[in-house]
């Protein structure tokens, strides 16, 4: 006889087995008095297995995932769903709203977990967010882009070192695994503390939908849900053939001006190699940019215009196996 799966209550709504059920995390009021709510999206499968979260929007301004969860969940079906999905496509729903990295109070939501129920508004999200779906899974994938004027090829940032961490980043399948450790506040720090693993997948850049890194994300997330028995796939997985990354370093500016860069995401690139020019706005005093070392460039701003000591171009040293 096949076991039927159990009841999963979020946030005090019981989705039954084989049901979706939409819910709503109640966060705060705004100053008018309006009740702001993450809205939540509940997938109970009909048969037993892991419970798992996907999330966007931590930071507000970073789209990608918010499309990236909607064309996941066209992609299941309860009755043939094993465990339950939780998916969060706006979790900072205030700075969605304000289409802004941060909350109405400046704080950066992914430094402000595990949270307090009686701290900053940041701090209380974190705490509810953590307490009520994040504390309710097995597994998660936070999904991200660049912030601040800047772009990443398509990866996936894990602890490589746990091995079941390890062989859900790579059957995701992003171009590049990078082994990356925790962040103190981060949600992937807070969870991973309770001894919920998780991937970051950071692709594109803000305030607009790239269809490579949503297309890409859409699929990772599919195939990490197959890996972990959540869904049946026509073929079995294939092993990992992208790129893994120990460690990764940042050229910067130095000297303020016009940026034109040479180079593109994915490009690999040896040590001292010109990445592009800095140079004022008639082209002159132009200084080259060169890469510190060599491997392949993970990301880069999007910004010409850059000030002295500018992160401007992302470079990871490649490893065979990480």
């Amino acid at each position: 006889m096949t076991k039927k799966n159990e009841p999963l209550n979020v946030v005090g709504v019981v989705t039954p087995p084989g049901a979706t059920e939409r819910v709503e995390l109640k966060v705060s009021r705004l100053p008018t008095g309006t009740q702001l709510t993450v809205p939540l999206q509940v997938v109970n499968g009909a048969k037993p297995g892991p419970v798992m979260w996907v999330s966007a929007a931590v930071h507000g301004d970073e789209l990608n995932g918010v499309e990236i969860v909607r064309r996941v969940l066209e992609r299941i079906k309860a009755r043939s769903l094993a465990g339950a999905l939780i998916a969060a496509p706006l979790v900072n729903v205030f700075g969605f709203i304000d289409q802004s990295r941060y909350l109405p109070d400046r704080r950066d939501l992914n430094r402000s977990f595990p949270g307090s129920a009686n701290g900053s508004l940041a701090s209380r999200l974190a705490h509810k967010f953590l307490d009520e779906v994040v504390s309710n899974c097995h597994f998660g994938i936070d999904l991200h882009t660049g912030s601040n004027f800047r772009t990443n090829l398509p990866q996936i940032r894990a602890n490589l070192s746990d091995a079941q961490t390890r062989a859900c980043a790579e059957a995701f399948g992003a171009p590049v695994v990078m082994h990356a450790q925790t962040r103190d506040g981060s949600l992937r720090h807070a969870a991973t503390k309770r001894g919920i693993p998780v991937l970051v997948y950071e692709a594109g850049e803000p305030m607009r939908f790239d269809e490579d890194a949503i297309s890409r994300g859409v699929n990772g997330v599919l195939r990490v849900m197959a890996h972990l028995g959540m869904r049946s796939r026509k073929a079995p997985l294939k092993p990992y053939a992208g790129q893994f990354i120990r460690e990764s370093v940042w050229a910067r500016a130095k000297q303020g001006g016009i940026l034109r860069l040479s180079v593109q995401l994915g490009q690999r690139v040896s040590r001292k190699e010109p990445l592009g020019v800095i140079a004022d706005a008639f082209g002159a005093e132009e200084r080259v940019v060169t890469s510190p070392i060599a491997g392949m460039v993970i990301g880069h701003t999007t910004s010409p215009l850059v000030h002295q000591g500018d992160a401007i171009i992302h470079v990871g040293k490649t490893a065979p196996d990480a």
